[in-house]
């Protein structure tokens, strides 16, 4: 997997990595910036540059994170998978 994909599939890890319990509300991602994933306790957000040549850049590469995609740390490296998590945080295969 391209590095760029794996640091937009991680960008969406940062929220659940940032918070220490289940939470149902919206993730506050903004248009514009970049979270980024770099590695066990190092997080960063900063703002992309609107050159509309970075956009499409990115874009170029970029895969949608499909719904019900669960994110996870085990032994410090972060993981994914589909499946669901019901209020008490058991995981369930769609």
């Amino acid at each position: 997997m391209p590095k760029l994909s794996k640091t937009l599939i991680v960008t969406a890890a940062f929220a659940v990595i940032a918070t220490s319990a289940f939470s149902e509300a919206a993730w506050d991602f903004k248009a514009g910036m970049a979270y980024v994933y770099g590695g066990p306790g190092k997080m960063s957000a900063m703002a992309m540059a609107p050159a509309e040549k970075n956009h499409e850049a990115m874009m170029k590469s970029a895969k949608k994170v499909p719904d019900n995609t669960v994110f996870f740390m085990d032994n410090g490296s972060l993981y994914y998978t589909s499946g669901r998590l019901d209020p008490t945080g058991n995981f369930y295969v769609n």
